[in-house]
């Protein structure tokens, strides 16, 4: 514990999932946070659970202004700012390229790419004045490979956000400001069910199915948790980091590593019984 001893941290998609469980372990590393989430009864029953260490902000990422009174919040409230975890995120059209809808394509980049281009842009004049800070940007594996996401927009938006984390990264490390992006694999949250259509408040019921779903789709035997990238999130927020930028940490129990060695092996004993029945 104490390792965001005196830091002070602003998270975004903080009502559910990846981003409740961070604003969570945030607050027990020591940091001071505001969070933000569309959901007014789900944020402020997070901000009353974490007590003064924490202030909740109903906010919509995609909208400049909001995301400007976000920032400044944090500021205003606690002196500083040394942490913006641009978590927000959702669900994006599936479907063929054929299929896909305009308004829904410019949407999903709205809330997946221009909300952490807004959260960068208004973070970084308070990060550069106090002489440092930590961005940490929510990336995934499907913006790394093809085929990792049940909608290519969802793939190609997470894609942007892990490649302008490198570009603004160069820029702002000559402040002495740091960039970085997680890219999480499997993570059992409400997601999948939002993409499948669920409802949110059904979406939220469904991570115990991830959990059973996703636990052989790695090596590491199980899904992975919230908390997992939570963890990593400390790391980049925390001075141990001090020296990565530009650094898009993937954390999917490998993953996206290649085939996993029993599904391998149990290709080799296929192959041998075709030999053997060919010969």
């Amino acid at each position: 514990m104490g390792r965001l001893d005196g830091k002070v941290a602003v998270i975004t998609g903080a009502t559910s999932g990846i981003g409740l469980r961070t604003a969570e372990v945030f607050v027990a590393e020591g940091a001071k946070i505001v969070i933000a989430g569309r959901r007014v009864p789900e944020g402020e029953a997070l901000a009353k659970q974490l007590g003064d260490s924490c202030v909740f902000q109903q906010t919509d990422v995609t909208v400049e202004a909001q995301m400007q009174a976000l920032i400044a919040l944090a500021v205003d409230k606690f002196g500083r700012i040394d942490c913006l975890f641009n978590n927000a995120g959702g669900p994006a059209q599936t479907g063929g390229i054929e299929s896909l809808e305009v308004e829904r394509f410019d949407a999903a980049m709205a809330t997946l790419v221009r909300s952490v281009m807004l959260g960068m842009k208004h973070a970084a004049p308070y990060m550069k004045k106090q002489g440092g800070g930590s961005i940490i940007n929510n990336g995934s594996i499907a913006g790394r490979l093809a085929g990792f996401s049940s909608s290519m927009v969802y793939s190609a938006a997470k894609a942007a956000v892990i490649h302008l984390t490198k570009c603004v990264a160069m820029e702002l490390g000559e402040s002495n400001v740091r960039v970085n992006s997680i890219s999480p694999g499997a993570i059992a949250t409400g997601i999948f069910g939002k993409a499948l259509g669920l409802s949110t408040d059904a979406a939220e019921k469904t991570p115990a199915v991830m959990r059973e779903v996703y636990k052989t789709a790695q090596p590491i035997p199980r899904a992975g948790l919230p908390e997992d990238i939570a963890h990593a999130a400390v790391f980049l927020a925390s001075d141990e980091s001090s020296f990565v930028n530009g650094h898009d940490l993937v954390v999917d129990g490998a993953m996206t590593g290649g085939r996993n060695w029993s599904q391998q092996q149990q290709g080799y004993v296929a192959l041998r019984k075709a030999f053997d029945q060919g010969a």
